[in-house]
C-alpha cells in the first residue's frame, strides 16, 4: 500500500511508507535497541524502532528534525537520558 506524503501523519504504519530505505547509527547497540531513519521522496525524515520494523514510524520535517539536533547538541535534552 502506497500513501500519499502529503497526507502523512505521525504514528503511521512503517509499512505505509514505499521506496525507502531505513538505517541505523554505527552506534547502536548490538541488543537491537535502535533507532532507524530514512529520507522520503518529498524531503521529510521518518523514523521508526528497528525491534519492530512493521510498526508505526514518526515523520518529521528537515526543519524540525535540524532543530531537534541543534538543541541535543546544545545539551538541552541532557536531563532526559540520565
Amino acid at each position: 500500500m502506497r500513501i500519499m506524503e502529503n497526507t502523512m501523519r505521525n504514528g503511521v504504519s512503517a509499512d505505509t511508507l514505499a521506496d525507502v530505505t531505513w538505517r541505523r547509527s554505527s552506534y547502536s547497540g548490538a541488543m537491537g535497541n535502535c533507532v532507524e531513519v530514512a529520507r522520503l521522496t518529498s524531503g521529510e525524515i521518518a523514523f521508526r524502532n528497528s525491534r519492530d520494523p512493521h510498526g508505526p514510524a514518526l515523520v518529521y520535517t528537515k526543519a524540525e528534525i535540524a532543530a531537534f539536533l541543534a538543541g541535543a547538541k546544545a545539551g538541552e535534552f541532557d536531563d532526559v537520558a540520565g
